[in-house]
């Protein structure tokens, strides 16, 4: 049972005449709009880096939610800065997998997480270092304040790859049509 409008490639564009039989059309971008996912972001080092700040933000939040806690304010707002992370670091993670920033044009992507990873990394930072000063060396309390560090210095370079795709190849483009 099929579920929706399919799609069904042929060799004829309503644009012009069709290519002879014996050639072979590549579009690169046909082949990746037919498919559900991008494949490539699992391997890419955007993807790979939102992946480790996942795992650093999940390993700090778990660390500090199994020790025993001194300051019950410092630490549920280290869990709340750590799980507010994670959820937006996983909803970019999802927007890019499943290429739903094309089809949502309507809102600057790049801008967004840039803007998304400059809040979170300052509000991480802050956590970060006032759960290590308030960790008085329980080790669960100092893994968790390490990984907080961990996840703010990749959610830097996160920023900065960001700032270096919208920003510097957006400057460098108006130079180029001059």
């Amino acid at each position: 049972m099929s579920h929706g409008a399919r799609v069904i490639r042929t060799g004829v564009s309503s644009a012009g005449p069709s290519a002879p039989p014996g050639s072979t059309v590549a579009s690169s971008s046909a082949g990746s709009d037919a498919e559900l996912m991008d494949g490539a972001y699992f391997r890419s080092c955007a993807g790979i880096l939102k992946v480790a700040q996942m795992i650093s933000l999940v390993v700090g939040f778990i660390s500090v939610n199994n020790s025993p806690w001194t300051d019950y304010s410092v630490y549920s707002y280290f869990q709340i800065v750590t799980m507010c992370d994670l959820v937006m670091i996983l909803f970019f993670y999802v927007i890019h997998i499943f290429r739903i920033y094309r089809k949502l044009t309507c809102v600057s992507w790049p801008l967004a997480e840039f803007l998304h990873y400059l809040i979170g990394t300052i509000l991480l930072l802050i956590a970060s270092i006032v759960a290590a000063s308030k960790s008085y060396n329980l080790t669960g309390l100092v893994a968790g304040a390490t990984f907080g560090f961990l996840a703010t210095i990749l959610c830097v370079l996160s920023i900065w790859s960001s700032y270096k795709v919208s920003c510097i190849t957006q400057s460098t483009s108006k130079y180029h049509t001059l």
